[in-house]
């Protein structure tokens, strides 16, 4: 029995991490938030590098491909400074995959939208990534989003919500933030905000 092997053309490190890029579109005081096509989940656009590309460049290609916006409708506001990482479940392993990819490491860029309108389009690709958007509060995409990438919103959104908000002050934490970002019901990772 012969089995396919599937190169990516993505950039995955020595560790089996592929590097990829996560958006943060900002609107006024809320963010983007994309239903995965056939209902599977809520996320924030996201894509992997390509060999040779950098991160910018793959933020801006994602933003096109995955909602259809253009560079001219958004400013950069910032990025994280460094990757952040997350492991994939046994189950979403890949194991005819070349390189083995075991995770992510993302770096988040946070875009403000400036145009007045924008219609998103999400018919850019063959295999088109949403089916359904709508504006979130700024914590809410840590409570959508599939259980093993919550951490990484978590860090994401922190780390990026001193530059989104005036005077740097994010909005405070949900109630539910420790349950949610919790791991096995251990309290939330010492990286996250403080309440007020």
């Amino acid at each position: 029995m012969w089995q396919t092997l599937w190169v990516m053309s993505d950039v995955i490190d020595t560790d089996g991490f592929r590097a990829n890029v996560g958006i943060v579109l900002l609107h006024d005081a809320q963010v983007f938030l994309g239903r995965r096509s056939g209902g599977r989940g809520w996320q924030f656009p996201q894509g992997g590098v390509r060999v040779g590309e950098q991160p910018e460049e793959a933020v801006y290609r994602e933003l096109h491909e995955e909602i259809g916006v253009e560079r001219a409708s958004v400013e950069l506001v910032g990025a994280t400074p460094e990757w952040l990482r997350y492991r994939l479940p046994a189950r979403y392993i890949r194991r005819n995959q070349q390189p083995l990819c075991i995770g992510q490491k993302q770096r988040w860029f946070l875009l403000r939208l400036t145009a007045e309108e924008v219609r998103f389009d999400f018919g850019r690709t063959a295999e088109p990534e949403f089916d359904r958007w709508r504006w979130a509060s700024w914590w809410e995409p840590v409570r959508e989003v599939i259980y093993f990438k919550r951490p990484v919103y978590a860090r994401a959104l922190t780390e990026l919500g001193a530059l989104a908000f005036p005077e740097g002050k994010p909005p405070p934490l949900p109630p539910w933030w420790d349950k949610v970002v919790s791991r096995s019901g251990r309290p939330a990772a010492a990286s996250a905000p403080t309440r007020p």
